[in-house]
């Protein structure tokens, strides 16, 4: 016990060097104009590369004023929140939204069947491949799992280090098409391993879109409703892609830029979507309710909502980070579209379920927390509620557990990543290297014998 307690305290030192090692002056960043996170000191993203893929529109201009809109959201040219109303009267529209992003335009009705016959075929995982990978060490963080899944794909791949177009191209399909059998069967794996459930692994159906074989896959009894697939699919569309600036799509084009492999790449970016501030924001949204039906005495009563809101901005209550999650975002200010888009069918599916007075809080939250945001914050630019606010809520109703929130994001997101892969590698360009300013000192070398 005494060598342990010697080896915490040399352990701690290492971290209290550590630690003070890498703390840099604050003002140093203003000095020399970092724009820290790529941003400038507005928050809009520093321009470091062009894309046709997806575009991100929150202003306007008038008489050439610059003014903020309700926010817009176009996939190769074409604006989602059309898109989606366009699927109103079809079944699923995953499959039809990959193909746009991946060729760059809409399919006919021949290229649809043909395009969703292909991720039918591939969606079959190499043989023994859940038994030796998937089952082997399961992890408690489904995102961990893609990772190893995926990096460990590359060696069933003969063609792994091949980047043809043709071969990056069957590597994006058969990861997009694999990637919900990887989520699920790994959870149940998690579940039965950690928590003692029944193991149940179910074969997918090709005939089936993603959103339907995620939902069979999951639930023990294969059943879901018309409403929470279609639910499901609007919920992968909206999440496909967002732009080549977003942490996880950036991170795609840095590392595809040095002529790696599909696999790691695409591990890359699952590392990046894992992040709390990225892809698990729609769980801090679902702890952040939690707390507030669990300490607002009437949710129904503004007031008390909003002081505690208030105490929420304040770091005084919940996670003491003063952070009112799922409200706000990066680009847009009047409204994300992604969020209206979500938030509409996340009403429908409430109604289904008998849970409109836990919408209505919803509806609440979203609005005064607007407001205490930008009161407190006394921000000059509008803000909204963006697509993480309602996301967690229609997983949720929709029966998924929450260690699949992120994943559900990934298996929507890799059809923009591989998207943007395919056009880092066919324009060419060179490997991105960013600068970092040196700020520390130059000192001479010292023997060990003169160190103190």
């Amino acid at each position: 016990m005494k060598k342990d307690v010697q080896v915490d305290e040399k352990y701690n030192k290492l971290v209290e060097y550590s630690m003070k090692s890498g703390q840099i002056d604050v003002s140093l960043y203003a000095e020399y104009d970092v724009k820290r996170g790529l941003r400038d000191s507005s928050g809009k993203g520093v321009l470091t590369g062009l894309t046709e893929i997806s575009d991100v529109v929150s202003f306007g201009y008038i008489d050439g004023d610059k003014i903020p809109i309700d926010g817009e959201l176009y996939y190769q040219g074409v604006n989602v929140q059309e898109m989606v109303k366009g699927f109103e009267k079809r079944r699923f529209a995953f499959e039809e939204t990959t193909y746009l992003l991946l060729f760059g335009k809409l399919p006919t009705k021949e290229q649809l069947k043909e395009f969703i016959e292909i991720l039918g075929d591939y969606r079959e995982l190499p043989e023994t491949f859940v038994r030796d990978v998937i089952m082997k060490a399961p992890s408690p963080n489904m995102m961990n799992t893609l990772q190893k899944c995926v990096l460990t794909l590359y060696s069933y791949d003969k063609q792994a280090e091949d980047l043809s177009a043709s071969n990056i191209l069957k590597q994006s399909l058969q990861l997009i098409a694999q990637f919900p059998l990887i989520s699920v069967y790994g959870y149940h794996a998690y579940r039965h391993y950690h928590h003692d459930q029944s193991l149940v692994i179910r074969n997918p159906k090709p005939e089936l879109s993603t959103a339907e074989n995620i939902l069979r896959l999951l639930r023990a009894d294969g059943k879901y409703t018309e409403l929470e697939a279609k639910v499901l699919d609007i919920a992968l569309v909206i999440h496909a892609e967002h732009g080549g600036g977003n942490n996880s799509t950036f991170t795609t084009h840095v590392v595809s830029s040095t002529g790696t492999d599909t696999y790691s790449a695409v591990a890359a970016s699952l590392g990046s979507l894992k992040g709390p501030k990225h892809g698990g924001a729609n769980l801090k949204v679902q702890e952040m309710f939690h707390d507030i039906k669990e300490h607002v005495a009437d949710c129904q009563d503004d007031e008390m909502l909003r002081a505690y809101l208030n105490r929420i901005l304040k770091k005084e209550v919940f996670d003491h980070a003063g952070l009112i999650y799922g409200i706000g975002h990066a680009v847009y200010t009047e409204s994300d579209p992604r969020a209206v888009i979500l938030k509409e069918y996340a009403k429908k599916l409430s109604e289904e379920k008998g849970l409109m007075e836990e919408f209505a809080l919803y509806e609440r939250v979203e609005r005064i927390g607007g407001e205490c945001l930008m009161s407190g914050r006394r921000l000059l630019k509008p803000v909204c509620a963006n697509v993480d606010f309602y996301s967690g809520f229609v997983y949720s109703m929709l029966g998924l557990p929450e260690e699949l929130f992120t994943p559900i994001f990934a298996i929507s997101r890799i059809s923009g990543w591989c998207a943007h892969r395919i056009e880092e590698l066919v324009n060419v360009g060179k490997i991105i290297r960013p600068a970092y300013k040196y700020v520390g000192h130059h000192v001479p070398y010292m023997n060990i014998e003169e160190r103190l």
